[in-house]
C-alpha cells in the first residue's frame, strides 16, 4: 500500500504514452528518419517539463521519501563515454522500436514480442555490470 500512489502514477503515464502514440513503433520509425515531428515535440515536452520541476523543487526545497533535500547530483566530465553510450542506447532503441520505459507499457498493451528486447536489455545491463571494472570511464 505505501507504494500504491507510485502504481498509480506509472499506470496513467503509461496510458498518456499510449494515446499520445509515444509507444509506437511507426512513430519511432517516423522519428529516426527525420519525418515527423511528433516524437521530437513529445521528447521536447518532457524535457521542459523536467527543467521546470527541477527549479521548482530547488526554490521550495523539496524533501524525498527518506526526508533529505532532493538533488540531481553532478555528472562526470566526459565526452566519449556519452557518445559511445548514448550510440548504442540509440541503436538499440532503432532495432527494437522501444525505448526502456515504453517496453514495458507495451508489455501491458499485449505486444508480448517485446519480451525479446527486455531480455536483451537486461543482458546488456548485466554484461556491463560484469565489464565495469574493465572499461574506459
Amino acid at each position: 500500500m505505501k507504494f500504491l500512489k507510485f502504481l498509480l502514477v506509472g499506470i496513467v503515464f503509461g496510458i498518456i504514452l499510449v494515446k499520445s502514440e509515444a509507444v509506437s513503433w511507426y512513430r519511432i520509425y517516423e522519428m529516426f528518419r527525420f519525418e515527423s515531428f511528433h516524437m521530437y515535440g513529445i521528447i521536447g515536452t518532457a524535457i521542459a517539463t523536467g527543467v521546470i520541476l527541477l527549479l521548482i523543487t530547488k526554490k521550495f526545497k523539496f524533501k524525498n521519501i527518506e526526508g533529505g533535500l532532493m538533488s540531481v547530483p553532478d555528472k562526470e566530465k566526459g565526452f566519449t563515454r556519452y557518445i559511445l553510450g548514448g550510440t548504442l542506447f540509440g541503436l538499440g532503441w532503432a532495432l527494437s522500436g522501444a525505448c526502456p520505459g515504453p517496453m514495458y507499457i507495451l508489455v501491458g498493451t499485449g505486444v508480448f514480442t517485446i519480451l525479446i528486447a527486455i531480455l536483451a536489455a537486461l543482458f546488456g545491463t548485466y554484461v556491463y555490470g560484469v565489464l565495469k571494472d574493465k572499461l574506459p570511464h
